[in-house]
């Protein structure tokens, strides 16, 4: 069994879904007693998310290369940064590591491709949704047509995910709001929707609508139990 390094802490909430996740997958996988190895190093996202707002994206990579040296030096033997907003600053953090960085967008686009997949909706941060570093990555290397709400709505989803979700509070007319934001994608054409920001999976489960949802952070879970295993499953 290989050991995941796992970055987190942008924010705890979703950081918990992934250990979570990680160690049901690695126990259904293995049976028994079995859980994942993992390192792990969970950053202070005040700081970070302070620069992110504004627009100090070198010091937040500053902060995330130390963590990830950190979670290298513990033993990890491949690294998953959990939030897809900071894999913006992931070639800068890649540059400084010996191991390699599972990368969420590509752990989801190899699913969407699976499936069939060629025009998806994306929700997630302003950052994720308007800068070229997740969608033009979905859209250079895998060739998939990438469609982002209007900018009022995309101000909406962005502020939900910081205003409450980051903080553990989920709301059931924040809910409405994205599912309404959904649809609007679906009428634009999106096939399915990507639920790109590791917190989103606490608001929106497939249950709630019969839109297919790829959710980033159960995708990246599965990805980094399947590169743990590797061996095993083989």
């Amino acid at each position: 069994m290989r050991t995941i390094g796992l970055l987190g802490g942008m924010s705890w909430e979703s950081t918990v879904t992934y250990y979570r996740l990680i160690n049901e997958g690695v126990k259904q996988h293995m049976g028994g007693l079995h859980s994942a190895k993992i390192i792990m190093h969970s950053v202070d996202f005040q700081p970070i998310e302070a620069c992110q707002h504004k627009g100090d994206w070198a010091q937040t990579a500053d902060i995330l290369k130390q963590a990830a040296l950190s979670v290298q030096a513990g033993g990890a033997d491949f690294l998953l940064i959990c939030t897809n907003t900071m894999h913006k600053v992931a070639g800068e953090i890649e540059a400084v590591l010996e191991i390699p960085i599972l990368h969420i967008a590509d752990a989801t686009a190899e699913v969407l491709l699976e499936q069939g997949v060629k025009r998806v909706g994306l929700l997630g941060t302003q950052f994720t949704m308007e800068q070229d570093f997740y969608k033009g990555r979905l859209t250079d290397r895998f060739g998939l047509q990438v469609l982002i709400p209007a900018r009022d709505d995309r101000q909406r989803v962005h502020d939900i995910i910081y205003k409450e979700l980051c903080l553990g509070d989920v709301k059931v007319a924040s809910k409405n709001e994205y599912l309404r934001i959904v649809n609007q994608l679906v009428d634009q054409g999106a096939e399915a929707i990507i639920l790109g920001c590791t917190e989103i999976g606490l608001l929106l489960q497939q249950s709630d609508t019969p839109i297919k949802l790829f959710d980033t952070t159960v995708i990246h879970a599965e990805k980094a139990i399947s590169c743990s295993l590797m061996d095993e499953l083989e």
